[in-house]
């Protein structure tokens, strides 16, 4: 009886910790690393061109696009301009995508969806 407990409270300890991890996840995945305002990405389904609004100018920003699966599908280095960038994404499939945008003044992930 008292290992079937033990075992139990184990099982729920463990799924409180992945519970608690995920939910960090989700909650960070819009936001720069120092918890600034989250970016704005529009249009949300995205056909031609994705805009991502609220970043800091960089000479030097990586930006990655991943597949639903992580799968690295783009990646260029491109200035940031006026707190914005427009990424064209209409040689992408319709579909779910990450993007990344890494700097020395930033690291933004942000989600959209490409119709």
């Amino acid at each position: 009886m008292k290992k079937s407990i033990i075992i139990l409270f184990a099982i729920f300890f463990q799924l409180g910790l992945y519970s608690q991890l995920e939910t960090n996840l989700h909650t960070t995945s819009f936001y720069t690393t120092s918890q600034e305002p989250k970016v704005k990405v529009f249009p949300n389904p995205a056909t031609n061109v994705v805009n991502v609004l609220g970043l800091k100018n960089s000479p030097k920003a990586v930006i990655t696009i991943s597949d639903a699966y992580g799968n690295v599908l783009l990646q260029h280095q491109w200035e940031i301009k006026n707190h914005a960038i427009n990424i064209p994404v209409s040689n992408l499939n319709p579909g779910i995508y990450t993007i990344a945008i890494i700097s020395e003044e930033q690291q933004v992930r942000a989600r959209f969806y490409k119709q």
